[in-house]
């Protein structure tokens, strides 16, 4: 398995799929989110965070480029790189420091730091749907298939049980 395909019907599962994938994930991945203006990047970081303890606003870091947070010994990384106006940019910001292989990175519109930025262990697309989004995830490294199969059978316990 290399990808799965799930849907959100609102905001509050949104919310909930970023969460089991935040609590799959252990706290360490690289996650490229992709999807058009308005489609719940920022929304599903959000169920992200909430799983490492994060009950506040969360907000994307469109100027500031990058929101660290430090959630129960654990360093998360909340990229928007929007306005990125050249990846080179992404050097002065120190940008190799944070993809150390110890914290969690969550980078959206990713295409914006190609050739800076590392290889992700999983890609999210989401997508607007009339019944509320489609998310995609497509695993890259060994690492994300681990994730997919953990957010798997926290999504479809019933389904994984038939598999066994």
């Amino acid at each position: 398995m290399h990808e799965l395909n799930l849907t959100a019907r609102d905001e509050a599962e949104t919310v909930a799929l970023g969460q089991s994938l935040g609590q799959a994930s252990g706290g360490s991945g690289i996650l490229f989110l992709r999807g058009d203006l308005g489609a719940g990047k920022t929304t599903f970081t959000r169920g992200v965070l909430r799983a490492f303890g994060h009950h506040g606003a969360v907000k994307s870091p469109t100027y500031t480029l990058v929101e660290p947070y430090e959630l129960g010994g654990r360093q998360v990384y909340h990229f928007d790189l929007y306005r990125l106006g050249d990846p080179e940019e992404l050097e002065y910001l120190g940008i190799r420091d944070y993809f150390d292989g110890k914290s969690l990175c969550l980078v959206e519109w990713p295409d914006r730091g190609a050739g800076i930025l590392p290889q992700p262990d999983l890609e999210v697309f989401i997508r607007v749907v009339p019944q509320g989004r489609e998310v995609k995830l497509s695993a890259i490294s060994d690492h994300g298939r681990d994730l997919l199969r953990q957010l798997e059978a926290r999504t479809r316990p019933s389904d994984q049980n038939e598999k066994q």
